[in-house]
């Protein structure tokens, strides 16, 4: 039975619950698609600013002796990869020089693909740990903590390839 509203136009009383529950579920999936539109555009420009960031952060550490726990780990790295060649505090300065340079790259966005080359680089050394000195990474009971140090790098790898298929240009049918 339909009444007559304040305003002169048929009301047909209160909603039934099916209908109420159907206009809550299109609210939830409007603000969804809104939240999804946002993180289309935000996500990738926050992962590679947040991923350049902790290369600026660690990388600037190494700069000073003594700063980074992970000083002596870096250098027998450079001087297992190298040979010998690079070794001491010249390895813990390229090392320095690549991850800030890395990130500042991604922080600016505007040589975000010199960053990634960077950082695939820099990658090589952070695991060339597992190879070289897999007893210093684990102990009878599990990862050291050098070991998880270095485990936790995977999570910066898939970063950075989110980031790459971003930032690397490729054919217009590709994209």
């Amino acid at each position: 039975m339909s009444t007559i509203s304040a305003h002169g136009l048929p009301h047909a009383g209160p909603r039934p619950a099916a209908s109420r529950r159907i206009a809550l579920a299109d609210r939830f999936a409007s603000a969804e698609a809104a939240l999804k539109a946002l993180l289309e555009r935000w996500s990738i420009p926050a992962l590679r600013i947040a991923l350049g960031a902790v290369f600026v952060v660690f990388g600037v550490l190494k700069f000073f002796p003594g700063a980074s726990p992970l000083e002596p780990l870096v250098q027998a790295t450079w001087g297992a990869l190298t040979f010998g060649l690079v070794g001491g505090q010249f390895a813990m300065i390229l090392t320095a020089v690549i991850e800030t340079v890395a990130g500042l790259a991604l922080i600016s966005g505007v040589f975000a693909r010199l960053g990634l080359v960077m950082l695939a680089v820099a990658f090589v050394g952070i695991l060339s740990p597992v190879v070289f000195f897999p007893g210093e990474l684990l102990a009878d009971a599990g990862p050291t903590l050098l070991g998880q140090y270095v485990a936790k790098n995977v999570v910066l790898i898939a970063a950075a390839l989110v980031v790459a298929s971003k930032v690397l240009r490729g054919s217009r049918a590709a994209r």
